[in-house]
This record gives C-alpha cells, structure tokens and sequence, in this order.
C-alpha cells in the first residue's frame, strides 16, 4: 500500500514539473474586457505575426484568438476564448497557450481539457503544425495504446498451422485543429472572405 501511494506521488509531482518547466499554468485565468471587437481592434494596432488572429475551432464550436504572449520558457502565444456554444465557458478565457520549436511550422500547444469550479485545468500537450500559408493549425493529442503480444502458434504449432492473418484497414482521421478566420491582409480585406468585383 505504501508503495502504491509512493507510485501515485511520485508521478503526480513528475506531471507537476514537467508543467512548471513548461511554464504553463495548471488551471486557467479570464482576462476581462475580452471579445471579438476588442481583439481586433488591438490586432489593428500591432504588426501581427503569421500565427495571430481570429481563429475557429470547428469540433468545439469556439472562436478563438491566438496573440502574442511574453509567458515564461518559450512559450510565445496563449489562446483566449471569444465565443463559444458552450454557456459556461466565459469570453477572456486563457483556452491555452503555444510554444515555439526548433522546426518553423511546428509548435507546442497546451490546451485545457478538464473543467474545474472556477474554470479549466489539466492542460494537455500536443504538437502543433501551422499549414504553409498560415491559414490552419491543426494538432493530434497524444494516444496512449498498451500492446501485448502474445504467440500462441509457438506453444500450439499444429493446431495453428491454417492460420492466416489479414491485414485491417485503419481508417484516416480528421485532424483536430484550428481554422482562421481573421487576419488582415495587404488590401485591407478580410481573410478568406469572397470579394466579388
């Protein structure tokens, strides 16, 4: 029993550090005063980066902005809510935050997953890759698979003789991800907006 409680601390402060040497937060902040038209209004005011702006997260029906952050340890961007179908989850929400790597495309990105009495927690970490024109983040949380093999044709070599394995097709998932929604160009138009002449 003692060492099963030694186990479960032991891991419990490993996830800790490994979120302190992140330098995300465990559990979410609002930032007050927060909704679309203050977001693009302060956007206007700065030279956005490729990965600022306006963002749609389409699986969570969420609009997000995604600014620059001066956080700790690399981190670069945090996400903050705008909108939501979700009624619970409050405008100026911190969703999450990104952190730059060594490959230009590819980003780490924390996002809260687990709610809390005062908001979100458990930020989970997965690798973000930003598309070539900038108009798309997508990213594949971790799945944790537990495989055990076991060959029973050695121990019973005459009964499995007749055996024969096919292949399974594994089917192609959807990637998980962002979807931009504002960003100013070189015209003054909005992004991905149809302009007819």
């Amino acid at each position: 029993m003692r060492r099963k409680l030694l186990l479960i601390l032991l891991i419990s402060v490993g996830l800790t550090a490994q979120w302190a040497l992140a330098g995300v937060p465990q559990s979410t902040v609002v930032l007050p005063g927060i909704d679309e038209v203050t977001m693009k209004a302060k956007f206007a005011e700065t030279d956005m980066q490729q990965m600022e702006g306006i963002w749609e997260y389409p699986n969570e029906e969420m609009k997000l902005a995604i600014e620059r952050y001066k956080g700790e340890k690399n981190i670069a961007y945090r996400i903050v809510l705008l909108a939501s179908s979700d009624l619970e989850l409050i405008p100026g929400t911190v969703m999450g935050y990104i952190a730059r790597s060594a490959v230009a495309n590819k980003f780490r990105l924390w996002i809260y997953t687990e709610r809390s009495k005062v908001g979100l927690k458990s930020p989970l970490e997965c690798v973000a890759t930003l598309s070539a024109d900038g108009t798309s983040l997508t990213f594949d949380p971790p799945h944790y698979k537990l495989k055990v093999r076991l060959n029973l044709a050695r121990f019973f070599s005459k009964i499995f003789r007749g055996v024969s394995v096919t292949p399974e097709k594994v089917e192609e998932k959807l990637p998980v991800g962002f979807r931009k929604m504002f960003h100013a160009n070189g015209n003054g138009e909005k992004f991905n907006e149809i302009r007819y002449l």
